[in-house]
């Protein structure tokens, strides 16, 4: 097995753990694609994993020392981009899927700016801020993604597009994990929006703030969904299989905010996730989709 091929293998494992989802959305893209998929998923897993203190998206824990852990990402992967051994897979993976598909530095610099925030125990005062955080986090990995489907560096609309969708993917996940963030000692909530509702950002637990955080949650999947409607737009330039990849992770991961919106209070007590059925539901629909993706189209 060649150094790719171990590369390839550990990032497959990495999303099939990680991410259901995304693992099941990959499986459509043609197989150049899908490897270089998993190899960019398995780079931002891992810092995601060392920033949260969890393993593999789950069980988030407060760490004690954010900064050093920020420092080992931007460490591995400046070894990584340089062609030497960062002494993990996940970051060599990096390393070479920014080689192959000409990945800029920028983008990578702007995903971690987004742990550096975390690390520096930041709060976005208002939504503007939000979005430019979701940015960081999700919207450039969006961008990213796109550079290993083919799209051109110069294809600002479509970059656009795939800037949406990871910023929808981000707003649900904030809108589904109010309760354990805040367990953890975070607040994606704009200060903003508390105060409108009369919250204190250090009582998200009182029990008198449900109907509260309900209905910011509930702002935040209408957020999320809005975005994913822009995204689907940005199908209409993307080869077959990878609008099918992209149109099946938008409905499977936008199912997650159009649940929170529907259960109201009952969100805030118990993970929302998608089901089997449900996902491979959403692989035929979005194949149809795919088909027709012409009518994504934005009008000229």
């Amino acid at each position: 097995m060649s150094g790719r091929e171990a590369l390839v293998a550990r990032a497959r494992e990495t999303i099939g753990r990680g991410s259901q989802s995304f693992a099941m959305a990959s499986r459509l893209f043609d197989k150049e694609t899908r490897e270089r998929a998993w190899l960019l998923y398995a780079w931002c897993r891992r810092c995601d994993d060392l920033a949260d203190g969890q393993a593999l998206g789950h069980d988030m824990s407060v760490v004690a020392d954010p900064v050093a852990r920020l420092d080992e990402i931007r460490t591995r992967t400046d070894k990584a981009l340089a062609g030497v051994p960062a002494g993990d897979s996940s970051f060599d993976a990096l390393g070479q899927v920014a080689l192959e598909c000409s990945i800029p530095r920028a983008m990578i610099d702007d995903h971690i700016a987004g742990f550096a925030l975390d690390a520096a125990g930041w709060m976005p005062e208002n939504e503007g801020d939000l979005l430019q955080y979701c940015h960081h986090v999700a919207g450039v990995v969006g961008q990213m993604m796109a550079l290993v489907m083919g799209v051109k560096p110069d294809d600002a609309d479509t970059l656009a597009r795939a800037r949406d969708l990871g910023l929808a993917f981000q707003l649900a996940n904030i809108a589904r994990d109010i309760g354990e963030d805040a367990a953890n000692g975070r607040c994606y909530l704009p200060m903003s929006w508390l105060a409108e509702k009369h919250v204190d950002p250090a009582a998200l637990g009182d029990p008198a703030n449900r109907a509260a955080l309900a209905g910011l949650s509930r702002r935040l999947a209408e957020l999320a969904e809005r975005y994913e409607e822009s995204a689907r737009r940005g199908t209409a330039a993307l080869p077959f299989r990878s609008a099918w990849a992209v149109l099946a992770a938008a409905g499977i991961y936008g199912d997650i905010a159009r649940k929170v919106k529907a259960r109201g209070e009952a969100a805030l007590d118990e993970r929302v996730f998608t089901t089997r059925r449900e996902k491979l539901g959403w692989l035929f629909k979005s194949w149809r989709q795919a088909l027709n993706r012409a009518a994504y189209a934005p009008a000229s």
